[in-house]
């Protein structure tokens, strides 16, 4: 894959398609490689889409250091102007979607418009994962056992009911055991994700913004999508019944159907 220099560091990235740009920025313990390739190939129909690797992940620069949300996000912004695109439909899931909150927030120039999916913000009346859920991912963790930490990743990140689909997992288990994040990269990004909060600069967003939200997500409950649509002013909600966290995994066609009426609508 390509690297673009944006200052101190290089991010690893691709680009492919026809249409406006559309970036898509990965959650937590996420590369690039863990969009899935059914909700690329639709949204290549109709978009340019970038996908890329954060710092200290995939082929980026390692930096072992701390970062914020907020420094993610000008690592996103780095990106467009190395690959001359002045804007940008955006689409941010998880970790992604806070760091596409604060990209709209301090670069609002670069998003056409803005796809926010179970994600958080922080403040009062947002929810993080629940303790037993937490413990769960830990356990796994701590295991030694990465087969067993991918497995549990899984079944907290999807439905019961698509967990249950061996053959998607053995794609989903291929790619973690292949791009997975060493542990340490995944507590900053977890301590970056803590230390998040734009509730109370959610009002100032004035790119369209679309927020999708899965019922049964485990990480980020579904509160947490209700409470962000009704802080950004004139967004639009999509709630997905019997879904979990990882929606575009779930309901790729779905996913794609919903970020391109949104965007085009919105060109």
């Amino acid at each position: 894959m390509p690297l673009a220099n944006i200052g101190q560091i290089e991010l690893s990235y691709d680009r492919a398609g026809d249409g406006p740009p559309l970036l898509l920025i990965m959650g937590m313990s996420g590369t690039m490689h863990h969009w899935g390739d059914a909700v690329l190939e639709d949204l290549r129909k109709d978009f340019e889409v970038i996908v890329y690797d954060h710092r200290d992940c995939g082929d980026s620069t390692k930096t072992g250091k701390p970062f914020t949300i907020a420094d993610l996000a000008g690592d996103a912004a780095g990106l467009l102007e190395a690959l001359d695109m002045e804007s940008a439909h955006v689409m941010g899931i998880s970790m992604g979607g806070m760091i596409a909150q604060e990209l709209v927030l301090a670069h609002p120039e670069r998003v056409r418009a803005l796809t926010l999916g179970c994600t958080y913000c922080g403040g009062e009346g947002s929810k993080l994962a629940s303790d037993e859920t937490m413990r769960r991912l830990a356990a796994g963790m701590a295991s030694g056992d990465r087969e067993r930490a991918i497995r549990t990743a899984w079944e907290v990140n999807v439905s019961p009911a698509f967990a249950a689909n061996e053959d998607v997992y053995a794609t989903f288990l291929a790619r973690g055991l292949r791009y997975g994040l060493a542990l340490p990269v995944i507590m900053e990004q977890m301590r970056a994700i803590t230390e998040h909060a734009t509730s109370t600069r959610l009002p100032d967003v004035n790119a369209p913004t679309l927020v999708i939200h899965g019922t049964l997500d485990q990480l980020l409950p579904v509160e947490n999508g209700h409470m962000i649509a009704s802080l950004v002013p004139g967004a639009r909600l999509e709630i997905l019944d019997g879904i979990g966290h990882m929606f575009f995994l779930e309901e790729p066609a779905h996913t794609a159907k919903l970020v391109r009426e949104h965007a085009l609508v919105n060109a």
